[in-house]
């Protein structure tokens, strides 16, 4: 009896509703009805938002609900249909069960259409973040036909009947009352709407900031903005009294960001009068507007001589200046934003740039990470985390080299890594060639005749020459021409002179060298002796890239730096027991100790200070020569008298890996400085062990798919 009763009086509503050209409430049932809700119900044109959160909230009542009564003539017949999600001119009963009526309620508040195919029916963007156009076309109870009407590429509500709208607008905002965003959400959508914004996705930006209520930017920001991309200067320049009080500082402070913000607009709007030839304009700007400000004389110094440019491309090569337009404009707004507090406005790229600093922050974190470094996002997958394999990094035998007959004490990669060098015990020094497209090593010379062995290799810079040196007792240096296989010069100063060191002067055209005995000399191609140093006792040399100061760690367990222009010293680094050898980064900033009975030390040559202890190598009196290696230099290797070759991460004391396969000491490592995955390291076993990543085949899992399988 209640159903049958309720029934009537939405009939009655909405027949009433009909002559009227008003739109019908759905009929509905309910439970029990608030005095507002029977109220509302029998207004003519009530809103039936209320109705379908009503119906949205409680499932079981549209399961209820009685079919609607049939229309009368000449009445809309979509608006019914619109709150019952049902389509033009059917009458279907409502989903069942709770998913049904839940659906409908989300998707009007996300602005879809309800459906409805009936002549003259005009469907609701339930948002609203626009006005319809032409919402009103209907009189009566009559529509225009077609009359679709869509907003920010959503169907828009239009006329007196635009239920579903109201519909999604009252569950919206039922909705966000219920749960307030936090601040951590607001932050996410605005950085998101930016980056939509960036992409021209500005409808879809409009909104998701309606939907959210959030704001992508302060209205005065937003003003600001377009006032500037339009060329507006003088009413820019009016929203910076706007913009004065949003910036939250002392007053003092917020008076000099306005004058730099002022000061940046006049120069955009001086350049634009230039080159459009209206140089009247410009100077009254410049004399009239950017002098007073009296703020960066001398960039208006140089201001004031572009008014000399003949043409606007010499204005623009001299200004190094995009020229008007959307892309010096924007550059400008970049400068501006900085200015401006984020609640204000976002800072440019906001989103691109927290996404740039998790990737290179996952880069950093990876212990393995061996490839290039590349900014841009593009190179990278955003959904899932960077992991390099170990199975990618040089820690599988690739080639043994076994054409030295005795223990091999030196190994070293040309610069431009296309080959490798080996000094042996046995006297003989072999140059092999590294195959760009196999990574695997030949033969390609062997210069023999060192009496003492070679115990240390140094390529000149161009990789055209390479110097041998011999172990303590060596008074002997040999000069070879690499292309050649010629030996251009053995010097020789002394019979009781030990030369047991070498380093390149970045010049290419001099070398240093020296030993334990106190000769320290700078010598030209030809070994002739254009400077000495007396007094020092070397055991280590390096040039660093200045082409003056040479390093020399010496016998007090220290390393000094000498001028051989002034002839001036200074202590660098200081050790508590001997350096026996070191090698430094190519920027020049650190120094790679290996240090007797302590192992491999990482020191700060600017800041001189020690950076960290690598553990795991064992290091007695034996001269082992450790590496920098990997791309950007983040690795660090060295041989060991326990037979293994050491990896670590520069920032990690503990290693990464430890290579095994030698069986004696392993008394150097080089890493290929052009080929970030390949190492090499020499022995007391008489073998040269190559480094690479693991084997890689293509092989059919059992599921018949593609996968990849190191063996």
């Amino acid at each position: 009896t209640a159903a049958l009763g309720e029934e009537t009086l939405a009939s009655a509503s909405s027949s009433s509703d009909s002559d009227t050209g008003g739109a019908s409430p759905p009929p509905r049932k309910k439970a029990r009805a608030s005095p507002a809700a029977a109220e509302g119900a029998g207004e003519p044109g009530a809103s039936a938002g209320r109705a379908g959160l009503t119906s949205s909230q409680s499932p079981s009542l549209s399961a209820g609900l009685a079919p609607p009564a049939a229309p009368l003539r000449g009445s809309s017949s979509s608006s019914a249909m619109q709150a019952n999600g049902a389509g033009g001119g059917q009458q279907q009963p409502p989903p069942q069960g709770p998913a049904g009526p839940e659906l409908g309620c989300l998707g009007a508040q996300n602005g879809e259409a309800s459906s409805g195919s009936a002549a003259g029916e005009q469907l609701a963007h339930a948002n609203g973040l626009l006005p319809s156009a032409s919402a009103a076309n209907s009189s009566g109870g009559n529509s225009s036909p077609g009359g679709l009407s869509v907003n920010n590429g959503v169907p828009a509500a239009g006329g007196p009947g635009s239920a579903a709208a109201e519909l999604g607008g009252g569950g919206g905002s039922a909705l966000k009352k219920k749960k307030r965003l936090s601040q951590s959400d607001e932050d996410v959508i605005r950085l998101i709407g930016q980056h939509l914004h960036g992409l021209g996705l500005n409808q879809t930006v409009d909104l998701l900031m309606q939907e959210s209520g959030c704001r992508l930017e302060h209205p005065s920001a937003t003003k600001f903005r377009n006032h500037v991309m339009e060329g507006e200067w003088d009413k820019a320049e009016n929203d910076l009294n706007e913009l004065k009080p949003l910036v939250h500082s002392p007053h003092a402070i917020v008076l000099g960001i306005i004058v730099r913000m002022k000061f940046l607009l006049l120069q955009q709007k001086y350049l634009e009068y230039l080159e459009d030839g209206k140089v009247l304009e410009a100077l009254q700007v410049l004399r009239c507007e950017l002098t007073p400000l009296k703020y960066n004389t001398d960039r208006i110094h140089v201001l004031s001589g572009y008014l000399m440019c003949s043409h606007a491309e010499d204005l623009r090569a001299k200004a190094e200046w995009e020229g008007k337009g959307t892309a010096s404009r924007s550059k400008l707004l970049d400068k501006l934003q900085t200015y401006l507090p984020p609640s204000v406005m976002l800072p440019p790229r906001r989103l691109q740039n927290l996404l740039r600093q998790a990737v290179e922050l996952q880069r950093d974190r990876c212990l393995y990470h061996n490839t290039k470094l590349d900014n841009s996002l593009d190179s990278v997958s955003l959904l899932i985390d960077h992991v390099c394999s170990r199975k990618q990094f040089p820690c599988y035998t690739q080639q043994i080299l076994t054409e030295h007959c005795n223990e091999v004490w030196f190994c070293k990669f040309s610069n431009d890594g296309t080959k490798l060098a080996t000094g042996s015990k046995d006297t003989t020094v072999i140059i092999w060639q590294v195959d760009s497209d196999t990574h695997q090593l030949k033969l390609l010379k062997t210069l023999e005749g060192h009496a003492y062995g070679v115990s240390y290799i140094a390529w000149s810079p161009d990789d055209n020459y390479l110097v041998a040196c011999g172990p303590d007792d060596c008074s002997e240096l040999w000069l070879w021409n690499v292309q050649t296989g010629e030996l251009r010069t053995k010097m020789s100063q002394s019979h009781e002179d030990s030369l047991t060191s070498v380093a390149w002067n970045p010049d290419g055209k001099r070398f240093v060298t020296g030993g334990q005995r106190g000769q320290f000399y700078q010598c030209d191609l030809d070994g002739n002796l254009l400077d000495s140093w007396e007094g020092v006792r070397v055991q280590c040399l390096w040039c660093l890239s200045d082409g003056k100061t040479v390093l020399a760690s010496d016998t007090h367990q220290r390393i000094r730096g000498y001028n051989f222009e002034d002839l001036t010293d200074r202590n660098i680094v200081q050790e508590d027991h001997p350096i026996m050898s070191f090698t430094i980064s190519k920027n020049g900033r650190l120094a790679l100790l290996n240090v007797a009975t302590q192992g491999v030390h990482l020191w700060d040559l600017q800041d001189r200070v020690l950076v960290r202890k690598y553990q795991g190598v064992t290091q007695g009196f034996y001269t082992i020569h450790s590496c920098f290696g990997g791309h950007n230099e983040d690795f660090i290797a060295s041989g060991s008298e326990d037979h293994k070759v050491y990896i670590w991460h520069k920032r990690s004391e503990l290693p990464i890996a430890e290579l095994t396969g030698h069986t004696r000491t392993v008394n150097c490592v080089s890493w290929n400085p052009q080929i970030p995955s390949m190492m090499a390291s020499a022995s007391d076993d008489g073998t040269v062990r190559i480094w690479g990543p693991a084997p890689f085949v293509d092989n059919q899992d059992i599921e018949g798919k593609a996968t990849s399988m190191y063996i």
